[in-house]
């Protein structure tokens, strides 16, 4: 019932920034969404999240502080600005959606029921 189209991914120097933005529609009653990626070799890992009840923000270790994530509540995108960012940030993103408690979504343990189809974000020199 809920569709999610990633968009603004691309390549970048390190230290640059590029912000993704995810498109849901449908019917989205879900209370979790954030932002997955999975680098070369590398297992799928969360991003960043937030619930939909208190808007808590969860950012894992590797991306806090560089990266914010945001939503518009009108149009209902969900954004991740991504600043200062590194080889190691080069990765697939998926944007995702789910149903599960508030303490996993603001922890980053949560399993997503939707995703999106990905975009490519690419840093090198």
């Amino acid at each position: 019932q809920v569709q999610l189209v990633e968009s603004g991914g691309g390549s970048v120097q390190p230290g640059g920034s590029l912000r993704l933005s995810c498109a849901v529609s449908g019917y989205y009653s879900r209370n979790c969404f954030g932002w997955f990626r999975q680098g070369p070799g590398k297992e799928r890992e969360g991003v960043a999240s937030f619930d939909t009840y208190n808007y808590n923000t969860y950012y894992a270790d590797s991306v806090k502080g560089r990266f914010t994530i945001s939503q518009d509540l009108n149009k209902f995108t969900v954004s991740l600005q991504m600043n200062s960012l590194e080889s190691e940030d080069t990765a697939m993103y998926f944007c995702a959606a789910g149903w599960t408690s508030i303490e996993a979504c603001n922890s980053g343990s949560w399993s997503p029921s939707h995703w999106g189809q990905g975009t490519q974000v690419t840093v090198s020199s």
